[in-house]
């Protein structure tokens, strides 16, 4: 008899040949690969004799096939399904600052709702060695198979907790020591902006920024100068200048 508490395994996809070969080369779940038939790409090729050196199912299909396992988006003939994506902990930002001998640099995501944006924001994450990501549960989006396909692969290598309460997480990282900024049109320019010592960096929502609560338990607000018409950015923009402001004055570049 089953038990009705289990619940059953989700499955995601992971959408195209960067992703794929960053899944294949870490440790995630993966059930099955599904390749283009008939396509010739050495790429895709490679990728399919290391899935099958692992011991994992590997299903030719036709390309219709793959374009309705990837919603239509530009899978470039791999598709792999996997189990759904494992969020971390608190603690494992932390531990990977350590072990790189470094302070932790965090991100704060408030209420993220494009799949794009987060992907993008994951893939500037890594490039810029920040030590993980936190997300709320809630009015926000989660890692999808989208986001995977975004992130190129930075979703298998940087850590994201998913919490219930962004305030109170904010809270706990101050009792540990960290440092929270935030983004506000009156904020200081960010490009003198010290990012030395334990960082955590707040990103607001697309549309309504950073929540009131949120800039209650901010340290220091950072602003971006706009001298043209539109005065605000993309998210994922505005986090890339300023991950990588972080990234420099950290770096001392």
């Amino acid at each position: 008899m089953n038990n009705q508490n289990e619940q059953p395994e989700q499955t995601d996809f992971v959408i195209g040949r960067h992703a794929a070969e960053a899944s294949l080369n870490s440790d995630h779940s993966i059930n099955k690969v599904f390749i283009q038939e008939g396509l010739k790409s050495d790429a895709v090729n490679k990728l399919a004799r290391k899935a099958e050196k692992r011991g994992l199912i590997v299903q030719r299909v036709t390309k219709k096939k793959l374009d309705t396992l990837s919603d239509r988006q530009n899978h470039q003939g791999i598709v792999l399904a996997v189990s759904a994506f494992q969020y971390a902990d608190l603690d494992d930002i932390f531990n990977l600052a350590q072990e790189r001998e470094e302070e932790p640099f965090i991100l704060i995501l408030d209420s993220i709702e494009d799949p794009h944006n987060l992907g993008s924001i994951l893939r500037t994450a890594d490039a810029a060695g920040v030590h993980g990501v936190i997300i709320p549960k809630r009015r926000a989006v989660g890692l999808t198979s989208t986001v995977a396909k975004t992130s190129t692969g930075a979703i298998e290598r940087v850590p994201v907790v998913q919490v219930n309460n962004l305030v109170n997480t904010v809270k706990e990282l101050k009792d540990r020591g960290v440092w929270i900024f935030g983004t506000d049109m009156k904020g200081t320019d960010y490009r003198r902006w010290d990012a030395k010592g334990s960082v955590g960096l707040i990103i607001g929502n697309e549309g309504k920024g950073i929540a009131r609560l949120l800039k209650d338990n901010v340290d220091q607000m950072l602003s971006i100068p706009m001298v043209g018409e539109v005065q605000s950015l993309n998210a994922s923009v505005a986090a890339g200048l300023l991950i990588y402001q972080g990234f420099n004055s950290r770096h001392q570049l």
